[in-house]
């Protein structure tokens, strides 16, 4: 599984770089591997300087650029969101102020319209001076927990265009020649609902770049300024080298796939389609996202900086070992469309839930190209990243502070060629990111955690399951003035298999579920209003199954069983496999291997016929409780409205054509 640069390939890279230099190969890998010290150097600071839970959580990426603002090295442990728009907005800094950058100067921006992500990543940009001349900048993007807006933590569904979603910053100075400037700084954090917060961020993010400062410096002292600049440009260069001569011994060719959003609520039901086209064709890495769907009329829309880091962290995942700089992005190019659709929104779109609306349909739909590339690696849909915010006034001191329980979770990805899918693990989103503590989150906020654990059933069958996703539950207590907020997607497009593995689980937000009260509330929405006392509950989605189901062996199917991984009812609808329990505290069940040989063929005999099964007619059984959520998605296809039951005939026709594709052509009958 692991694809690892040979040694031939280091020797003749090395070679290269001696040559293209003058760096000997020893010096150059000194110098290569202290750039990423220098940005993990900046990690450590922020982690034990920020004031942010949401930082603290790792939810903040750096950077080293060099003077042209291109990337020279980033860290151990950024999260994939942030790759790829690092150089722009440090590009957009150095085209805002030109020569009027000094020693000493720090710059903020957060702009999506200028290369970045959301308005809550706030960047901050230090130039690096050696003898009077910029050799380099070190930039540091952390997600600030409040930006402003219209509802407390910034991510509002209903915005159309940025206005909505809070403060944009363009390319600001907030030092200049080593003065703070208070007043800039002070305007930027009283435009959020928790300034102190923000304006220690703000500290300790500048702070982290002169770290890195310090450390690129110390570099120059002991090897020379030329040294250390050419070493910053052969980096990208070995880098750019090395994944040229990886695809010399791949196929060539096209492949294309199309992944969804829900629906645009401008235009109703019905799934908005994001279109990829990859081709290798010996000279590099070319994608084609033209035909994707106009920007929808929410916050689900991607600026050209996002949609670019989903294609870069997307591809590097299928190149693990090969450093991450601009040499990496030099050798993929893309074709995004003009702006206006939802992979290239320009201003004023809104686009603060980009990131859990075209990017990580972006990366999984580029992991299925690339597992038809690389079969050896491949891996199906993994969960989609999902943000649950309820912000109001905590009660339980008597100035009635404001507080924002910023939440998301853990999740499966997608089953691989010969193995399951991880369980409970970040998003692809950011794979360095880390679940919040729950002791953290109820001392900072009125909101007690009252269910944390693996959701059975939730990976999507397969020969090799997907992983678990995670049930989470709280309930609201001593707060005032409190609304909820949640952006999520796939509860219509549900994370789905391949090679002939099933969907997982769709997302979606219960309140008050088991009691009268009980409402779905979809993946989607703002601002709706809690008062203390009310509950509420989500699952994440586990990955997509990878490979037939009913060619899981029997033995597996039962170990999944005896973790509560499977349920019983479901080893038997999905797996073909009947199981009895005997003695659950002792783990004792037995397996009816002659009922599960018939079951299996009966399954085998019937499944295509269940996916052209008449929606209506199954709509009807699963508001009559005849069939459950799991039977409707896996067997038959059909998309429901699942608090309603109401049927979406459009959704429904999409997603089976998906299922058809994905799953059921792969079928032996």
């Amino acid at each position: 599984m692991t694809d690892v640069i040979t040694m031939p390939d280091l020797h003749v890279a090395h070679t290269d770089a001696r040559q293209a230099s003058g760096l000997d190969p020893v010096t150059f890998e000194v110098l290569k591997n202290a750039f990423v010290t220098s940005v993990d150097l900046m990690s450590e600071q922020i982690l034990r300087t920020c004031y942010s839970f949401v930082i603290y959580s790792r939810d903040f990426s750096s950077a080293l650029c060099d003077a042209n603002g291109n990337t020279v090295m980033q860290g151990s442990g950024d999260i994939a969101v942030h790759v790829g728009t690092l150089h722009f907005q440090c590009k957009a800094v150095i085209e805002e102020f030109g020569t009027d950058i000094h020693p000493g100067d720090v710059f903020a921006i957060n702009d999506p319209y200028r290369g970045g992500t959301h308005f809550n990543d706030v960047s901050f940009i230090r130039p690096i001076f050696s003898e009077g001349e910029v050799i380099a900048f070190a930039q540091n993007k952390g997600h600030w927990a409040d930006i402003g807006g219209n509802v407390p933590g910034s991510f509002d569904v209903n915005a159309k265009e940025h206005f909505g979603e809070g403060l944009r910053i363009t390319p600001v100075r907030i030092w200049s020649k080593g003065v703070f400037l208070h007043d800039v700084a002070q305007l930027l954090v009283s435009n959020t609902r928790a300034p102190r917060q923000a304006m220690g961020d703000l500290h300790a993010q500048s702070e982290a770049t002169a770290v890195c400062e310090r450390e690129v410096l110390r570099l120059v002292d002991k090897y020379s300024k030329s040294t250390v600049v050419a070493a910053m440009q052969e980096t990208q260069d070995y880098v750019e080298r090395i994944v040229l001569r990886r695809l010399e011994s791949l196929p060539q060719g096209v492949w294309e796939t199309t992944d969804y959003i829900d629906f645009d609520p401008g235009k109703g039901e019905g799934l908005v389609p994001i279109r990829i086209k990859l081709t290798l064709d010996g000279k590099g890495i070319h994608y084609d996202l033209t035909g994707s769907a106009p920007a929808v009329e929410t916050f689900l829309n991607s600026g050209y900086g996002t949609t670019h880091s989903a294609i870069y962290a997307g591809t590097k995942t299928f190149f693990p070992d090969v450093p991450l700089n601009s040499g990496f992005y030099a050798a993929v190019d893309a074709e995004i469309g003009p702006e206006g659709t939802v992979v290239n929104a320009g201003w004023p779109y809104a686009v603060t839930g980009f990131c859990s609306g075209p990017y990580e349909k972006l990366m999984n739909g580029i992991f299925e190209l690339w597992s038809q590339i690389m079969p050896e690696r491949a891996m199906a849909c993994a969960f989609n990243l999902e943000y649950l915010l309820v912000g109001g006034r905590d009660g339980r001191t008597d100035d009635n502070p404001y507080f924002m329980w910023y939440d998301w979770m853990a999740g499966g990805w997608g089953g691989r060629a010969s193995k399951d899918g991880s369980s409970a693990t970040a998003p692809v989103f950011g794979p360095g990111l880390a679940v919040q503590p729950i002791e953290g989150q109820e001392r900072l906020s009125p909101v007690l955690t009252t269910v944390h654990q693996i959701a059975t059933d939730s990976g999507g069958p397969g020969r090799f399951r997907g992983g678990l996703g995670i049930e989470k539950g709280g309930t609201l207590v001593d707060a005032t003035k409190t609304v909820m907020s949640y952006c999520c997607d796939r509860a219509r497009s549900i994370t789905w298999g391949i090679e002939g593995g099933l969907p997982s689980i769709p997302h979606g937000v219960w309140m008050n579920k088991g009691t009268d009260q009980e409402k779905f509330l979809g993946s989607n929405f703002s601002a709706v209003p809690l008062e203390s006392g009310d509950s509420f509950t989500r699952p994440s989605a586990g990955g997509g199954g990878y490979g037939d189901p009913l060619e899981r062996p029997f033995d597996e199917v039962l170990d999944d069983v005896i973790d509560e991984y499977v349920s019983i009812e479901r080893a038997a609808k999905d797996y073909g496999v009947i199981i009895r329990e005997i003695d659950r505290e002792l783990d004792q069940f037995e397996i009816d291997q002659a009922a599960s040989t018939e079951l299996r063929q009966q399954i085998r005999a019937h499944r295509t016929g269940w996916l052209t099964a008449d929606p209506v007619a199954v709509a009807e059984k699963y508001r009559a409780g005849e069939v459950d959520m799991l039977d409707v998605i896996r067997r038959h296809g059909v998309i429901l409205d699942w608090g309603t039951g109401e049927l979406f005939p459009e959704t429904t026709s999409e997603f089976r054509k998906s299922m058809e594709m994905r799953s059921s052509s792969h079928w032996q009958h």
